[in-house]
């Protein structure tokens, strides 16, 4: 009977009424086109197959699977940061699940159309950073060219070393009221999203998995591929790294840049770890200064070097313009590039295209006017009702008009090369998911553009923002909008690979591995002595608060060392003491996130478990019997932490760097606590103590058949080198460790750390437990201490 032409009209208006409420409150916006329905009022064809599947779910069903693809943007540490007047918080990544659905022939003429506006901006940048015929001839006016923020006298005259100033670029695009798509704004400088496209799209198959696989999605990694492999060839050496040049941690681009170094296999560095030289940029690694002659740069020009720039940069490089104008960088895109995303460049590239190439624009910008011409000026003074003043440098598009001045046109006859006047934006609208059904809400497209070897390549969708309410709405994240990921559709399914493969030769890609900024291995040492000292503190705030839970008061001798030797509390207040193990959590948990692209994602997840986890004492009341519950909980993540990093992480010279931290400091807080207990003024109980803080009870009962006393606690805990919560122990592994680093510079024999290494291992090798004392083991410390920072001297400076 199911297949009776009753049972299917039956099943075909079931389908026709569960979309029909699933649109019930989706009213395409007055005056603006529609992503979902055409402008006679039905369903675009390439929606119909997702709205039918979509209203196919339960809403229990889409909740978990919109659930799912949040978590995933959480587990992995997608994030944006969130500027306010006093801070820059970690904010989570606002997708919005419901993707944007394009045709393969629509984007096809998105994709012509930017191309030609790409080769266009390539050649007014040559032009303008060359013979300057464009202002010569009268097509440009100087004073725009000389008052444009980003154009950079210091590059005049200079060629790219890689034959281009534009390789990667971003367009703001939007689709007007009449069905045509229009340049919103260029982004030609540092462009950043294409990372976050990589996630999104990662995060929506996760929402609708059986959909996508069968749904014809034209995918990304292609896009990827051939530009990696374009920076591939710009190297004259395949041993060379390929770098990314990152502002740092507190950008709010620096996970995309860590997330593309990892999937690109790129070298992550920030403005400190490259030094110049001979005119020449080097990173600083481990070995020494490597060269390296490819940068993507997603740096800002005004911020690439503070001897020709701004002179307040801390995140650039001095002499960075000069290896440029050597010839010896090639950057991703040329210093100076940025000038072009100057709106008021928009009022001309029409005439300028038909200049340059004899041809129209085939994708027109938003209709511009640049106030610095008295014409121009005049006519957006004379047509405010239904122009936009804004300002002609600026990330986001042009969306609301500037508060009117009574003497504006005083104003902009002193200030009008800074403005332009625009046709107001009305951008389409697309579906997004509230209260159970879809609504219609304002979006663009930031659509990006890669140089590969068969010229200019446009990644496949990706990357679309929404607004959060009408058309006038911001669609910024700052400003509360959020992200979807933009499908092409293709007429028949193509199979393309998922994943990028190796960049070109795969003994570059192996080689590039190797390579340890130095600031990487500084920020994975003190992750691991972090860890450790976090894990020190958490011991002995359990042994305190176990002492307390017997009966014993602060104030009695085995407590008040605990507090004052080891927990380094002026008080005996819990939340002040759980302070000494809270701080270490939170710097490791900042070591990490600013080595994202050597850091497992595991990792980042333990470690930010961890820090939650921590800081139950300091945030809320706890019932004092509860504290060594809680303390043990934590201690159990710590060593799933360090057994994380033990068990899964490569071992690399990074591994290496962290492990050093770890037992460098280990070794250094034991012999400290035992100096103590070898005090003639050492509490009775003291030894018993010692080796629950050293997690060494059970050791000493299996090896010893009396009571603990200062020789076998000694014996166990400092000079017996198979119990790795020894001294010995972890000097020996910090030993094997340095010796396996990288020679720097050609050095031969032994360095000034594996001497010291050395020396410290022999002589806990030849020590015996019953002359050890502790003024001995304090000037043990010392010359741990003293190793540490030889370590730091000779790799991580």
């Amino acid at each position: 009977m199911s297949n009776t032409p009753v049972a299917s009209h039956s099943r075909d208006r079931s389908q026709t009424n569960a979309v029909s409420h699933l649109l019930r409150n989706y009213s395409p916006q007055d005056l603006s086109a529609d992503e979902l329905f055409d402008s006679n009022g039905a369903v675009r064809p390439v929606w119909n197959d997702f709205l039918h599947h979509l209203a196919g779910l339960s809403d229990d069903a889409v909740a978990t699977r919109f659930r799912r693809g949040n978590q995933y943007l959480r587990d992995v540490g997608v994030f944006y940061r969130k500027y306010g007047d006093k801070s820059a918080d970690e904010r989570d990544w606002p997708l919005s699940p419901i993707p944007v659905l394009l045709t393969a022939s629509e984007w096809e003429k998105i994709s012509t159309g930017l191309i030609q506006r790409a080769d266009l901006l390539e050649q007014v940048a040559a032009d303008l950073y060359g013979p300057a015929q464009l202002v010569q001839n009268g097509h440009l006016p100087a004073s725009l060219v000389a008052h444009t923020p980003g154009w950079l006298r210091p590059m005049v005259g200079t060629a790219p070393s890689s034959g281009k100033f534009l390789n990667f670029l971003a367009f703001e695009v939007g689709r007007g009221p009449s069905g045509q798509w229009w340049v919103l704004g260029d982004r030609t400088d540092a462009p950043s999203g294409a990372g976050f496209a990589l996630e999104n799209r990662v995060a929506t198959t996760r929402v609708f998995p059986n959909f996508f696989a069968n749904a014809n999605v034209q995918r990304l990694a292609g896009f990827f591929q051939d530009f990696r492999n374009q920076l591939s060839d710009l190297r004259l050496n395949p041993d060379e790294p390929i770098g990314l040049l990152t502002p740092g941690q507190m950008n709010d681009g620096f996970f995309e840049h860590a997330y593309l170094a990892r999937y690109l296999g790129l070298l992550l560095v920030e403005g400190e770890d490259l030094v110049v030289k001979n005119d020449r940029m080097h990173v600083r690694t481990v070995e020494g200064l490597r060269p390296i002659i490819v940068l993507w740069r997603r740096l800002d020009s005004e911020f690439l070097d503070p001897l020709e720039l701004n002179e307040d940069s801390a995140l650039g490089t001095p002499g960075f313009l000069e290896v440029v104008r050597a010839g010896n960088l090639s950057t991703i895109n040329a210093p100076g590039a940025g000038f072009l995303e100057n709106r008021a460049f928009m009022a001309f590239l029409p005439q300028l295209c038909e200049v340059l190439t004899g041809r129209k624009l085939a994708l027109p910008n938003i209709a511009t006017w640049w106030c610095g011409q008295k014409e121009e000026r005049a006519h957006v003074l004379s047509n405010l009702d239904r122009l936009r003043l804004v300002p002609t440098m600026g990330v986001e598009p042009a969306t609301d008009t500037q508060p009117l001045a009574s003497d504006l046109d005083r104003f902009l006859t002193a200030q009008g090369e800074f403005f332009v006047g625009q046709e107001a934006a009305t951008k389409s609208t697309t579906p997004v998911w509230e209260n159970g059904g879809l609504v219609s809400r304002p979006m663009t497209l930031r659509v990006f553009l890669a140089r590969t070897d068969q010229g200019w390549k446009v990644l496949p969708g990706g990357y679309a923002r929404v607004g959060t309410g009408t058309k006038s709405n911001p669609l910024g994240m700052q400003e509360g909008g959020s992200v979807s990921d933009v499908w092409v559709i293709n007429p028949e399914r193509q199979k393309t690979a998922a994943t990028p493969s190796l960049i070109k030769g795969e003994a570059a890609s192996l080689a590039q591995g190797t390579a340890l900024p130095a600031r990487a291995a500084d920020n994975l040492f003190w992750l691991g002595r972090y860890i450790e000292r976090a894990e020190c503190a958490m011991r002995a705030f359990r042994a305190y608060h176990g002492l307390l839970g017997t009966g014993a008061s602060p104030d009695d001798p085995l407590p008040e060392l605990i507090q004052k030797n080891l927990l380094f509390s002026p008080t005996n207040s819990t939340k002040a003491m759980a302070f000494a193990f809270e701080d270490p959590v939170a710097q490791a948990q900042l070591c990490a996130a600013k080595i994202r692209d050597r850091f497992s994602v595991d990792g980042m997840l333990a470690l930010k478990d961890l820090a939650n986890a921590s800081r139950v004492l300091s945030e809320r009341p706890v019932p004092l019997e509860e504290v060594p519950s809680i303390v043990g909980t934590l201690l159990t993540k710590v060593t799933g932490f360090a057994g994380l990093v033990h068990e899964n992480m490569y071992r690399s010279t990074g591994w290496r760097f962290l492990s050093l931290g770890l037992s460098i400091e280990r070794a250094a807080q034991t012999a400290k606590l035992l100096s103590d207990t070898l005090l003639p003024s050492a509490p009775e109980g003291v030894f018993d103590l010692a080796l629950e803080l050293c997690d060494s009870v059970m050791s000493h009962r299996a090896r010893y058949f009396s009571a603990p006393s200062a020789t076998t606690v000694c014996d166990l805990v400092v000079l017996d080198v198979r119990n790795p919560r020894s001294v010995h122990y972890h000097i020996s592994r910090a030993r094997e460790h340095i010796a396996a680093l990288p020679k720097r510079n050609g050095q031969h024999g032994l360095s000034e750390c594996e001497r010291l290494a050395l020396q410290l291992e022999t002589r806990m090798t030849v020590d015996l437990p019953d002359q050890l004392t502790s003024d001995g083991l304090l000037a043990l410390r010392t010359e741990i201490w003293a190793l540490s920072d030889h370590i730091a001297a000779e790799y991580l400076k």
